[in-house]
């Protein structure tokens, strides 16, 4: 049985522990505020679901699910991580994270800078253009008409086909960006982040009319 580790368990986190559980994984799941203080979400997940710190959750997890404020993310527990496949969820909202020059500036990206902080972890953007509710509500079989797909990024093969079977599991399309320096095309402002429930088809025409703007911060 896969375990996926969870660093943050707001609400993203929650869904995913939800969303994992339902499709066969465990679950290690970690937040700021210390392990005691996720009884309850660990109660309702049941016994494939336990709390840690995020240095567990990260050590415990065959692929890890990063799920933090972005302003946070350089506290993410580098040596656990090495070697694994880490999902990146984050978005960056300079109103709460203050500004960041290589964002504004257009010369990263938020997945990118996770990477560079986990130079021997493997990158894949997930999760980040959709409403906690819905990770757990608007999945579908394979095939139905209409399917939502959701986007993912990675400089590496198997992240992206990682995030690709995962999003399946859960009932979601896949539309592959390309490697981290793409991945902007589903960041925040762009047509792909602010379009809502969108086919396969429908994501890749959003993500084609991206225009990387650049912030003066």
């Amino acid at each position: 049985m896969t375990t996926l580790g969870i660093i943050g368990a707001g609400h993203i986190g929650g869904q995913v522990a939800r969303a994992a559980i339902a499709n066969g994984y465990e679950v290690v799941i970690a937040n700021s505020r210390g392990p005691e203080t996720l009884a309850d979400l660990v109660a309702e997940l049941g016994p494939n679901a336990r709390a840690a710190t995020a240095t567990d959750a990260a050590a415990a997890g065959d692929v890890v699910v990063v799920t933090v404020p972005f302003k946070a993310f350089d506290a993410v527990p580098v040596q656990p991580l090495a070697g694994k496949i880490v999902i990146d969820t984050n978005n960056y909202y300079w109103e709460r994270d203050g500004h960041v020059a290589e964002l504004d500036e257009g010369r990263n990206t938020v997945s990118g800078m996770l990477q560079q902080h986990l130079p021997e972890s493997r990158v894949a953007k997930g999760f980040n253009h959709i409403t906690a509710r819905d990770i757990t509500t608007d999945g579908r079989p394979a095939g139905t008409p209409g399917r939502r797909a959701l986007a993912t990024a990675s400089d590496f093969a198997d992240a992206a086909e990682f995030v690709t079977d995962l999003y399946d599991r859960f009932g979601f399309d896949t539309v592959n960006v390309g490697p981290l320096a793409e991945s902007w095309r589903v960041e925040r402002d762009q047509p792909a982040y602010s379009a809502g429930a969108q086919t396969r088809d429908e994501l890749v025409a959003n993500l084609a009319q991206a225009e990387r703007a650049v912030t003066a911060a």
